[in-house]
């Protein structure tokens, strides 16, 4: 595969863009210092380890990464009143060929006052596996409440409750009290501020809101608000696995402080 023909397909602009830069010799294969000139070299796209501009990059096939999102950023390509979650990837995975849309894509939302985990993707059949509510992918939300939780809050979250706009009654798939203001809330599907409308119906509010887990996949207590990080291929294997029965599921993140917003 061409030298230019592989950075264009891993997002560094137009082809004649991506040939300009290996002129340049902005590119190098191997080594930082090792500058290649030549955007017809033929290399094997597979393990291929090269630097655009200093930068290291390996060449993925398809993109898989997971993001810790912070406070104050909307989960779209345009946002409103927030800046966008896509600014804070590189414009190399905001540009990726390929597919009806351009880039890595949110697998799901989460709302810009939301907090954690967030998977991004250029793969539309591992968006669509983790998206859909058919699979019951399990995710981890640690809940801020305004008001105490009370065993009976949590038993009909776990029993279900009806929200506006709702046929059936929306449950949780675990719910658990972890202090007097804070619930540890597993959800199956991604209904509009679904964990906000459901302590609604129950009678409190949700005052901080943090995802800490995706089916296997935890939030790395290392991985800071505002960073990313690339999928190992046995992560990527293992949200695609089929998931157990839902449950409790242990949580490593960041703490909040009560009445956080």
């Amino acid at each position: 595969m061409r030298l230019d023909a592989i950075l264009f397909s891993q997002g560094f602009g137009t082809r004649r863009v991506c040939s300009g830069l290996i002129e340049q010799g902005w590119v190098a294969l191997g080594e930082p210092s090792q500058s290649c000139h030549d955007p017809g070299l033929q290399c094997e796209p597979e393990g291929l380890v090269f630097w655009v501009q200093g930068q290291r990059w390996e060449y993925q096939r398809l993109a898989y990464l997971m993001l810790h999102k912070p406070a104050g950023y909307e989960c779209s390509q345009k946002p409103g009143a927030w800046p966008s979650v896509y600014t804070l990837l590189p414009s190399a995975l905001r540009q990726r060929p390929g597919g009806a849309a351009c880039g890595v894509q949110a697998v799901g939302r989460l709302d810009q006052d939301t907090t954690g985990l967030l998977l991004l993707s250029d793969d539309g059949a591992f968006i669509h596996r983790l998206s859909s509510p058919r699979h019951h992918v399990p995710k981890l939300y640690q809940v801020v409440c305004e008001q105490p939780v009370e065993p009976e809050m949590v038993r009909r979250l776990l029993q279900g409750v009806m929200l506006e706009g709702e046929q059936q009654p929306v449950r949780a798939a675990a719910c658990a009290a972890t202090g007097s203001h804070r619930l540890d809330l597993t959800l199956t599907e991604g209904k509009y501020h679904q964990v906000k409308r459901m302590l609604a119906a129950v009678g409190n509010r949700v005052c901080g809101l943090h995802r800490s887990r995706i089916g296997a996949l935890e939030l790395p207590a290392d991985l800071a608000p505002g960073t990313w990080r690339w999928l190992t291929p046995q992560q990527v294997q293992a949200l695609q696995a089929k998931s157990p029965a839902p449950g409790p599921l242990p949580v490593a993140a960041p703490a909040m402080q009560d009445g956080a917003a």
